[in-house]
């Protein structure tokens, strides 16, 4: 089953309609500035189609995680605020989310216009596990609405949540598929159903626990799969080697034994560093050195020492990876790319993906962070994930409530 798209709900006509559009606004704040614009930017395609088309568009979207209750450090504003300055269309603020003034601005809406309501989990019923709870929060969103409304999921980030507006408004109001969920979902069965070999997953992040259900399921589908990041220390602990005061995930040496072997059978070459950049602390101004992946404690810092980057040689041989292949995905930073000395590896994964003919993906969350920090442009790659736990949910097979929700229109 397919869902319904919001090239259909337009030829339906929505002028003088509103339409309520679940958008991912959940963007990286310093006190009240938006660091990040990304997800804003990738919202306003939908947003500036419906208004052009003359809807009365009232934008559902959270920030942060909240406990269920009003927490001005997460309150919309700042977000609403930067869609108003990159927007070519009027935009309104509302300073509560199905309250006395969403329902008054909704009301007031003229065609063209766009509400944003405030913090969608600034109600405890968004995430509520009672699904009674959760409906009767997605009927006071829809009332919003008035008669004739319709629904557009375009919060790809959020899919895999079973909120109540992201899964049970859409058996509310008639439900339609954003153009950016659209595009996420054929870029992951790109990813896992029929990629273009050679097939190389770069993963990255600081723990293999966040990443272990995707290394399974992506095991017998890439060629190579290069790993970075925190979760390598893992990987070489699962080896045997020492890795001195390292990030390390204990608990989970024996399955990551257990992929080293599963790959070999399978016939992925799992690709780990050769080098590594090891400091006395973590902080911008550590002392640091590289020391061969297989030595960690045979430096100045002995078993102290913090691993917080890949080394210039492994940098490179992962780059020479990426730039035989076809198709790659990438997901995790390989290092503390926050810090100039630790950025190096990132940087150059980054670069040779910029520079790579192969379709290029990716991933959300710090992995977009980290190649718009180090200056590079979203042209530069096939795809930049606006996804995050919905993305790797997806490439480990998951079924995302979101989806099901639109597919069950």
């Amino acid at each position: 089953m397919t869902s319904h798209t919001l090239n259909e709900l337009i030829a339906d006509g929505v002028r003088g309609r509103h339409v309520l559009v679940r958008s991912d606004l959940n963007v990286p704040l310093d006190g009240s500035t938006v660091t990040d614009d990304g997800r804003i930017r990738a919202s306003l395609p939908v947003l500036t189609q419906l208004v052009d088309a003359g809807a009365r568009v009232i934008v559902m979207a959270h920030l942060g995680r909240p406990k269920g209750a009003v927490e001005p450090k997460y309150s919309i504003a700042p977000a609403a605020d930067r869609l108003r300055e990159l927007a070519g269309f009027p935009v309104r603020t509302a300073a509560d989310t199905v309250g006395e003034d969403a329902r008054a601005q909704a009301e007031a809406l003229s065609d063209g216009e766009v509400l944003v309501l405030e913090n969608v989990r600034f109600d405890a019923r968004e995430t509520s596990k009672d699904e009674s709870e959760r409906q009767a929060f997605a009927a006071e969103l829809t009332s919003l609405t008035g008669e004739n409304g319709a629904y557009v999921n375009d919060a790809f980030g959020a899919v895999h949540r079973k909120h109540a507006s992201v899964y049970d408004i859409a058996g509310l109001l008639p439900a339609y598929q954003g153009e950016l969920v659209r595009t996420e979902v054929e870029v992951l069965k790109t990813l896992t159903e029929a990629p273009k070999r050679p097939y190389v997953v770069v993963l990255g992040g600081s723990k293999v626990s966040d990443k272990l259900a995707v290394i399974e399921n992506l095991l017998g589908r890439a060629d190579h799969l290069l790993v970075g990041g925190g979760m390598v220390f893992t990987f070489l602990k699962a080896l045997g080697h020492p890795v001195g005061a390292s990030l390390l995930e204990e608990d989970q040496v024996d399955a990551v034994r257990g992929y080293l072997k599963k790959a070999e059978e399978l016939g992925c070459e799992i690709v780990l560093p050769t080098d590594i950049v090891v400091a006395s602390k973590f902080g911008a101004d550590a002392e640091h050195e590289v020391l061969p992946a297989d030595g960690l404690e045979s430096g100045r810092f002995g078993s102290t020492g913090l691993g917080l980057d890949i080394g210039p040689d492994s940098a490179e041989r992962f780059a020479s990876y990426i730039r035989s292949a076809n198709t790659v995905f990438w997901n995790g930073p390989m290092g503390v790319f926050e810090i100039e000395a630790f950025a190096g590896g990132t940087r150059t994964v980054a670069q040779a993906l910029a520079d790579s003919e192969a379709f290029s993906v990716v991933g959300g969350g710090d992995s977009a962070s980290a190649v718009r920090s180090l200056g590079f442009d979203e042209d530069d790659f096939g795809h930049i994930s606006t996804g995050g736990g919905a993305s790797l949910e997806y490439l480990e097979g998951k079924e995302l409530p979101g989806l099901t929700a639109l597919e069950g229109q």
